[in-house]
């Protein structure tokens, strides 16, 4: 149960920034197999980027991100795909990650199937972490992507996902509704993929849980044999060099500190207990660098910040460490493609009311 891709095609709102070495076979595989149910001729596909089944087999082999790159772009060159990430997603088998569906499949209800996913999609080198926000009402489960990953690659995630928690839940699992930063090609197939509401152009991506359907009990939940798989699983996460939930302790640190204008990686790592260097060193091994992070953290900042119509867009850039609303734009039209007031107009015309 793993999330979308590398820095590859897609209506992406930012460009791509320092992308790990490679992807894990294991995730180009299960491409493989969604994109041929989709009728894509994969065979030729892979031969046309010079890859070939074998070199899918090992679990533990990986391919350079610029072939899985150049993958995707021929197979949506060839037959081009509205809303592809979505579609990619819901044909992508349920048992293409094994491990990880057990995992989750196994485990009591709904909730702790997205708990279980938020601790174990490094298994699989996934570019998202999952922020689980349990204490608002409906709970949330926020997806937050690496820097370098298109925007729109996460419906890849929100649809393998919400297509897996549906046929595990035994009542099936009915989202309060779905939110993603940028614009789907078709919002109404988006909807009728993840089955849920879909909010377009938002500050966050995920999902939105009410407190019933995070209860709703699994239909294989089976306390004895996760028991043993969460053992194997732990065991591999921590042999595991991509495992490290750095990214997500520094962005925690960075938001905490950001209005304060305390954002120097000093300060941070003192917070997280470790000296500048190892923190520089442990970045450095998820493929991002201090800066990504800061520049992301900042993003989303000021794109929850400018739903807040009591603020200013001046006050906004000055919020996420901007001292010259120049600098906020031009920092604002590359992250979104558009300016804060475009933004900001957009929120208003597709947020509920």
């Amino acid at each position: 149960m793993t999330a979308g891709a590398n820095p590859l095609t897609g209506h992406a709102t930012r460009p791509p920034q320092a992308a790990p070495p490679s992807t894990p076979a294991i995730q180009v595989r299960a491409w493989v197999d969604a994109l041929e149910g989709l009728g894509y001729d994969t065979a030729g596909l892979l031969e046309a980027v010079g890859l070939g089944p074998a070199d899918l087999l090992d679990p533990d082999s990986a391919i350079p991100c610029a072939t899985c790159g150049a993958f995707i772009e021929r197979a949506q060159r060839t037959r081009p795909l509205r809303n592809f990430w979505s579609r990619l997603g819901a044909a992508t088998p349920g048992t293409a990650f094994p491990l990880l569906d057990y995992l989750v499949s196994t485990t009591n209800d709904v909730g702790n199937a997205i708990k279980q996913m938020s601790r174990y999609l490094r298994l699989v080198a996934a570019p998202v972490t999952i922020d689980i926000r349990e204490d608002e009402d409906p709970i949330r489960a926020v997806y937050l992507m690496e820097p370098w990953a298109p925007a729109a690659s996460v419906e890849y995630a929100l649809a393998f996902h919400a297509r897996r928690l549906q046929e595990e839940a035994e009542k099936g699992a009915t989202f309060a509704y779905a939110s993603v930063t940028h614009q789907p090609d078709d919002v109404g197939e988006v909807e009728c993929l993840l089955e849920c509401p879909v909010r377009a152009g938002q500050s966050w991506a995920g999902f939105a849980l009410t407190r019933d359907a995070w209860r709703t009990p699994l239909r294989r939940r089976d306390p004895v044999l996760r028991a043993l798989l969460e053992t194997h699983a732990n065991a591999a996460l921590s042999r595991s060099r991509q495992a490290d939930s750095v990214t997500l302790d520094v962005r925690r640190a960075l938001a905490a500190r950001l209005s304060r204008g305390q954002t120097d990686i000093e300060t941070v790592a003192r917070e997280l207990g470790t000296s500048v260097r190892t923190l520089q060193r442990r970045l450095s091994a998820t493929g991002l660098s201090y800066q990504d992070l800061l520049d992301t953290v900042r993003r989303e900042t000021a794109e929850s910040r400018i739903g807040d119509t009591s603020l200013s867009i001046g006050e906004v850039a000055y919020l996420v460490g901007f001292s010259e609303p120049a600098a906020f734009h031009r920092a604002f039209k590359r992250w979104t493609g558009i300016t804060p007031q475009a933004f900001r107009h957009r929120l208003r015309v597709s947020t509920p009311h």
